[in-house]
């Protein structure tokens, strides 16, 4: 069919009218307008509908009657136009109840006019509108061609759909529309979220920035007062320094005018013990009967004016000091000196009286000997001969049952030179007044205390001991029991001080060394510090232990004919009074620590002595002992008890000094002599010879 043919044509004037574009304006909010107000409008059909429906057939007009007799009356103008929409409420059945009117029979030149007027119209759609849907302009036409009615049934069909999508468009984008709102009101809730956290951030961040810096400055404020009471510490701490040293200032000084006032009262009191001293010992230089008989009086006269001009010197220095000055250290010098010479013009005073003396009593020996020197001759050579068949008998026989001759002699002279000893002090020594003895008792306290003094555990002590014994045999004055006293106060306290000196030393082996081993060393290094310096007393040390230890010479004293067996006793060395003779286990006993501390003597050397000097009983006597002892018959208990204290002792000493003949030595004493000792010894007595043989057999030498 044509009508068929031209559908698309009429879908396409349809799709160009204003109605058939769907047009959304964004603004319709702000009018106050419905969203779907446009979509609302009353349908009508497009001028250039007419068109299409004249196409539609060639007889329109016996399917439809136009009612409206006006219409024939055409009037020109604009008032001739006709109408060619078709007023609809959307549906079928209204279009067939309403009969819509069409405009008919313009002509081509109208029509095209119409058309063009109609596209003016199109671009004013809402004139159009309102022209057209106005029923006052409207004709009544009646729509009766099935076609018609099927493109309007179509259109409208058509329209309906369309509409129908558009609303689902619609409420597709509005809920679009409305998920964006949603998505944009979250995001923005979470931008304001954020927003807010980054403002709340910022907010602690400069509130900790303030509290940062409120803490920075308390800091600081707390330093600077900390350094402020640092700095007013430090200026307190300072001036109390400088208090305290002031007031220590203060108190050396006091103590050095106080210890000034000290030394220069000992000064004064020794300067009149000097003063007293050389007084007495210018007496000694006096001329006496028996000094004009031993010296010349030539020497007797200068030793006398020497001694006045000492005396002057001395007192000379102590006019110095009687306005009441303290006698400096210059003067202490001078006088010392004085006393010192005084004591050297004494000693050679002495020494010249002494050989005077000698020397008359050597030539009157001299004399006597010539005398008696025919007589005695043929006798002496008697002796002799019987002597050396006595000693070849024994050399046959075995070991020698007492010392050398040598020996002997050695010993008698120790003997002699001590008793000569007592006798130069024996006015000291049982003094006639006061004064003396309470003198001879200072003298003792000072000589003995130091050596009591002296022990294991003494160490940095033993200098100072030494140095106050040393000061006492030099004739110095030292300070005993506070009170000062020296040997120069009398004329025979050196002689005494040594004597006792040297008995205190034995005593000490005899008592601390038999009860503590370890003191032998720290006495006997101080004794051999004195025997170096002072001969005289080592001489005297060797005759007090020879007389109580005779084993020490090694010499066995034979018992004589009309001996009483106590008087024996003593001169073995055993301890004898009125409750009897000591036990043997104390006896060897005290023999052990004076053999231990003769030992140790032989071997030791004061420390702080001259390098160069030599000992002045060195190993060589330990070896002369040793050697002695094996050649000598062994006996019971005190043999065995000796050789094992010796060697425990010096043994070491020995073997270093004379290596391979000390072996030697021990070997004999190990194979040849320790059998002897074992022969003399009873079932009682092994306790010594079992050390001695563990002592030889493990070589602790």
């Amino acid at each position: 069919m044509p009508s068929e043919n031209l559908r698309w044509e009429t879908l396409q004037a349809l799709k160009n009218s204003p109605k058939g574009k769907i047009s959304f304006d964004p603004y319709w909010s702000e009018r106050g307008e419905h969203i779907l107000a446009g979509c609302k409008d009353v349908l009508s059909l497009s001028p250039h509908s007419a068109v299409i429906l004249e196409r539609l057939g060639s007889l329109p007009l016996q399917k439809s009657s136009f009612l409206s007799s006006s219409s024939r009356d055409s009037s020109p103008g604009p008032s001739e136009e006709i109408p060619a929409s078709v007023s609809s409420t959307g549906s079928v059945s209204d279009i067939n109840t309403r009969n819509v009117l069409l405009s008919a029979a313009p002509s081509l030149k109208n029509e095209r006019e119409q058309t063009s007027n109609d596209e003016v119209k199109d671009e004013n759609p809402e004139e159009d509108v309102s022209e057209v849907s106005s029923p006052a302009l409207l004709p009544s036409i009646s729509l009766l061609s099935p076609k018609a009615m099927e493109t309007a049934g179509r259109i409208i069909r058509f329209e309906e759909e369309h509409r129908e999508k558009a609303k689902l468009a619609l409420r597709l984008r509005q809920e679009a529309q409305e998920k964006l709102v949603v998505s944009v009101a979250n995001a923005e809730s979470e931008q304001l979220k954020r927003f807010e956290e980054l403002m709340e951030l910022k907010q602690r961040q400069e509130l900790q920035s303030m509290k940062d810096m409120m803490d920075r400055e308390t800091k600081e404020s707390m330093g600077r007062q900390e350094k402020l009471k640092e700095e007013q510490r430090h200026r307190m701490k300072i001036l109390n320094l400088r208090l305290r040293e002031a007031e220590q200032q203060r108190l050396r000084e006091a103590e050095l005018e106080k210890q000034r006032q000290t030394e220069g009262r000992e000064r004064l009191r020794t300067l009149n013990t000097i003063q007293e001293e050389i007084l007495q010992l210018n007496q000694l230089l006096e001329p006496s009967s028996r000094t004009r008989t031993e010296l010349p009086a030539a020497s007797i006269s200068s030793y006398s004016t020497r001694g006045n001009q000492l005396c002057s010197q001395v007192s000379e220095v102590v006019r110095k000091t009687a306005e009441g000055e303290f006698p400096s250290v210059e003067d202490m010098m001078a006088a010392e000196r004085a006393l010192h010479e005084m004591r050297a013009l004494i000693r050679l005073m002495q020494e010249e009286a002494a050989k005077a003396q000698e020397k008359k009593k050597k030539e009157e020996e001299q004399e006597e000997e010539r005398r008696k020197q025919a007589e005695l001759q043929a006798q002496q050579e008697a002796q002799k001969k019987a002597t050396q068949a006595a000693k070849e008998k024994a050399q046959r026989k075995g070991l020698q049952n007492s010392a050398e001759d040598a020996t002997l002699k050695w010993f008698k002279e120790l003997q002699d030179s001590a008793a000569r000893c007592t006798q130069s002090f024996e006015q000291l020594n049982s003094p006639k007044d006061a004064q003396t003895k309470k003198l001879k008792l200072e003298l003792q306290k000072a000589a003995t205390i130091p050596v009591s003094q002296i022990a294991s555990n003494s160490g940095s002590q033993l200098r100072e001991i030494f140095d106050k014994i040393d000061k006492l045999l030099s004739g110095r004055p030292v300070v005993s029991g506070g009170k000062s006293v020296s040997t120069s106060m009398h004329p025979q306290g050196l002689d005494f001080v040594g004597y006792k000196l040297a008995e205190k030393f034995v005593k000490q082996g005899e008592e601390e060394v038999a009860s503590h081993h370890e003191a032998a060393f720290p006495i006997a290094v101080v004794a051999s510090g004195v025997w170096e310096l002072h001969p005289q007393v080592g001489d005297l040390i060797l005759a007090h232990l020879h007389k109580k230890c005779p084993y020490a010479v090694p010499h066995y004293p034979p018992m004589k004919e009309g001996t009483p067996v106590e008087e024996y006793q003593r001169i073995l060395g055993y301890r004898v009074d009125d409750s009897g003779v000591e036990g043997q286990d104390s006896f060897l006993k005290r023999m052990s620590g004076m053999i231990r501390l003769y030992a140790a003597i032989i071997q030791l050397r004061w420390p702080y002595g001259s390098k160069q000097a030599v000992a002045p009983h060195g190993l060589n006597h330990g070896w002369r002992w040793l050697a002695q002892m094996l050649n000598m018959e062994p006996l019971a208990d005190i043999t065995a008890t000796l050789l094992f204290d010796f060697l425990e002792v010096c043994g070491n000493a020995l073997m270093k000094q004379y290596q391979i003949q000390f072996w030697k030595l021990i070997l004999l004493l190990k194979d040849e002599y320790f059998p002897r000792i074992e022969a003399v010894t009873s079932s009682g007595q092994m306790g010594s010879v079992i050390r001695l043989k563990q002592f030889l057999e493990f070589g602790d030498v």
